[in-house]
């Protein structure tokens, strides 16, 4: 299918997952999604190492991600299509060798976000989202494979943007000795207290009341997703509003599981089941910490952003 309008194509790297999005503005000029999909590639195992370095295999399944999503964005003929890496690629010591190949391959270069630019542009892509259109002071979270980005918002502006090292992938790493068993509580109470120690040493100020939460990111579309499968309902169609009581059954039911147990639960991606229940472990701790009821997913985050910027440009 091709479109008149111009369209710009985005693909995320992330430490999990690898992200296209190809989008272009309505006669209104609200960005619009024409195509999106998502491979889980884990780039990032040895993310939690003292010095991190992406191996062989991750690197090939990230660059075969790239050139498919590539493949996907093609028929859209954008006029402009953009990479960028984030926490994987960024913190790798041999993450330019990555991006070389990636750019031998492709022809493309890969932008590499600094932590404060992956929290703008989430800040810029969430405010593109209908559905959030009434909210003015609200808190949002983005929880990736290698970390996780804090903003605060007032009168819909950025007031605070912290990016920690708190991802899934890095956590469970560092935390959960065997992620094919079930759920340690001894692990889940240090890894608790793990997120806890590093959002009070951030310095991001939570308010004594707290505002609304937006969450986006693949861990909270899982949730989202496992309770659409429940009711047979598609992602879209799942309810965006998402209690933290919920977030907390969910851990229940998952912590005994194994993972070959986890991977048979349906919506949850067989490829992000040794991750979830760190990933809700650390969702858990951030409600409890800033004192937070709910969440509103939104799927408006950093690949909106992105196309937002692009779209302007052209």
């Amino acid at each position: 299918m091709i479109h008149n309008t111009p369209a710009a194509a985005v693909i995320d790297i992330g430490s999990n997952s690898i992200k296209v999005l190809v989008a272009t503005r309505d006669p209104a000029g609200i960005v619009t999604a024409l195509a999106s999909r998502t491979i889980d590639a884990r780039i990032s195992a040895g993310i939690s190492k003292s010095e991190p370095r992406l191996s062989e295999e991750g690197m090939a399944r990230g660059l075969a991600a790239i050139q498919e999503l590539l493949m996907d964005a093609a028929p859209f003929k954008p006029a402009r299509t953009i990479l960028v890496a984030t926490s994987a690629v960024r913190d790798a010591g041999n993450g330019g060798d990555f991006r070389a190949r990636v750019k031998a391959a492709t022809g493309h270069d890969i932008r590499i976000l600094s932590g404060d630019e992956e929290a703008n542009l989430i800040g810029r892509g969430l405010t593109s989202d209908p559905a959030l259109a009434e909210l003015k002071d609200f808190y949002v979270f983005d929880l990736g494979g290698g970390s996780l980005e804090c903003l605060l918002f007032r009168d819909r502006k950025i007031s605070q943007a912290q990016s920690l090292q708190l991802g899934c992938v890095r956590l469970t790493e560092r935390f959960i000795k065997d992620p094919a068993s079930s759920l340690d509580s001894g692990e889940c109470h240090a890894l608790a207290k793990h997120v806890r120690d590093e959002l009070k040493r951030s310095g991001f100020r939570f308010p004594v009341i707290a505002p609304s939460a937006v969450f986006a990111g693949g861990s909270m579309s899982t949730v989202r997703a496992i309770k659409g499968a429940r009711h047979a309902l598609t992602l879209e169609d799942t309810p965006a509003i998402i209690g933290t009581d919920t977030l907390a059954e969910m851990l229940d039911e998952l912590a005994p599981m194994t993972l070959a147990e986890r991977k048979a639960v349906p919506g949850l991606p067989a490829a992000r089941a040794d991750v979830f229940p760190a990933a809700l472990v650390t969702m858990i701790t951030i409600a409890d910490y800033a004192h937070i009821g709910r969440f509103h997913h939104t799927l408006h985050n950093l690949r909106w952003g992105l196309a937002a910027e692009a779209l302007a440009a052209s």
